[in-house]
């Protein structure tokens, strides 16, 4: 049994936050961030609204875009690092406000790969029939969790949604048709947040030094990305006996271009077939390739029929890839 995406819906903060906005918090430059990341600008989440708040609206949207009604959900998946609260689970805060009825909700944590992690637990889930449709959503909220006097990483980070019904394919041709995952936790302290859970509780110290914001570092977190995006998507498109070439579009994580562009050369997929949108969204995390995805398709870029190819890295170290004949 094929799975396919059934509907996409987002939820991007209207509040939005440039380079020159950021030239003013700490020291740096829009041609500094521009040359080294592609991003322009981000958007941040408005004061009074939570991660489940995105969830909700993203949802509500992709129910929409499915012509699904929330009783016809059988279970929803939530993907984030920026969870309302330790627990319950963002998912649990978010059912009442979609109107779902008392399904099993749940949260991932895996980061950027969030939402290819959810998407491959849908796919089990209607395959063995334990549901019909699940409504999976990556969201972000990464801007406050942000430290804003650390210019390396403040640049990154931007907040939203996004959403996806996942059904049964009516066509065996269409939808997911081959996927990837994996993990390496030696590598966990590369891109973390180390205070706020059981390993270091709140203190006067942990706030003080700024533990509860995002501490990365750089340049191996680069190294090691590129070289899990390139695993990720060697073996998909093996197992799928599909060539680099041959692909449609590439949706991948939004975190840096040079990332991007290193891993659709090594996979042999030229630029104009990659799906941007980091230059006005900026890294959001597990949201970032739903939303990119919706943004392909309002654009007229993603069509039926396409052969799309998706991957991510996040933290943890995670890794993901999916392909689907749209």
């Amino acid at each position: 049994m094929r799975t396919r995406i059934l509907g996409l819906g987002t939820s991007i903060p209207e509040q939005i936050l440039t380079n020159a906005d950021l030239e003013r918090i700490v020291d740096t430059s829009d041609e500094w961030i521009r040359s080294r990341t592609g991003i322009e600008e981000r958007r941040r989440i408005e004061d009074g609204r939570d991660c489940s708040d995105l969830v909700a609206e993203a949802c509500v949207n992709a129910l929409a875009d499915a012509a699904v009604k929330p009783e016809e959900i059988d279970a929803l998946i939530t993907a984030t690092a920026t969870a309302d609260t330790l627990f319950p689970s963002t998912a649990a805060w978010a059912q009442p406000k979609i109107g779902l009825r008392r399904i099993p909700v749940f949260d991932i944590s895996s980061a950027c790969s969030g939402f290819l992690y959810a998407n491959i637990v849908a796919e089990g889930l209607v395959a063995t029939g334990s549901a019909r449709r699940v409504l999976i959503c990556g969201s972000e909220v990464l801007s406050r969790l942000t430290n804003w006097r650390d210019r390396g990483t403040c640049v990154l980070f931007g907040d939203g949604a996004g959403a996806a019904v996942i059904g049964r394919s009516e066509n065996d041709d269409r939808g997911l048709l081959g996927s990837t995952w994996g993990a390496d936790g030696s590598l966990a302290e590369l891109l973390w947040l180390p205070a706020g859970g059981t390993r270091f509780p709140a203190t006067h110290e942990t706030v003080e030094h700024r533990k509860h914001t995002i501490h990365m570092c750089g340049n191996e977190v680069f190294k090691h990305a590129v070289k899990a995006m390139e695993r990720a998507v060697g073996e998909v498109l093996d197992r799928t006996g599909v060539r680099g070439e041959d692909v449609d579009l590439f949706v991948p994580h939004q975190a840096n271009v040079r990332i991007i562009k290193k891993t659709a050369e090594r996979a042999g997929i030229p630029m104009e077939k990659v799906y941007l949108t980091i230059h006005k969204y900026g890294n959001t995390s597990a949201a970032s390739i739903p939303m990119a995805l919706k943004d392909a398709e309002e654009s007229g870029r993603l069509r039926e029929g396409n052969l799309v190819l998706c991957a991510a890295f996040g933290s943890g170290f995670t890794w993901a890839a999916a392909l689907y004949r749209w």
